[in-house]
């Protein structure tokens, strides 16, 4: 696997990240009527929710421009980890919330695999 196609799957995980979390956060914090029967009224839940999405936002923003796949690997595993419990925390496949989230899973897991074959490749 090359260095090149490695650090371009970086960059879509944080795109999509950047991506989807600037909207999100937006509908959130606006608390916009046709997505609170997605993620519910605002709570203190759903304003640590918020927080967890916005730290995202900005680890993501900033980790795009320092380029350092090393630093990605622990955010990305994070992130697969909340996200594949998500169906079984809120009971269900069917909430647009938790689909996006296994379709972003998807995308980060592919990365985080990427980014440890290189480095073992890399360490040898």
């Amino acid at each position: 696997m090359s260095t090149n196609n490695m650090l371009r799957m970086v960059r879509v995980s944080l795109g999509v990240n950047i991506a989807v979390l600037i909207p999100v956060c937006a509908v959130l914090i606006l608390n916009l009527a046709p997505l609170v029967d997605v993620w519910g009224p605002a709570t203190p839940a759903r304003g640590i929710l918020l927080s967890m999405y916005l730290s995202i936002l900005i680890l993501s923003v900033g980790l795009w421009m320092q380029r350092n796949p090393m630093l990605v690997a622990p955010m990305l595993a994070m992130q697969i980890c909340y996200k594949v419990t998500t169906p079984f925390t809120v009971g269900t496949l069917a909430n647009p919330v938790v689909i996006c989230n296994i379709v972003v899973a998807i995308v980060h897991a592919i990365t985080l695999w990427l980014i440890v074959t290189h480095h073992r490749a890399s360490a040898k």
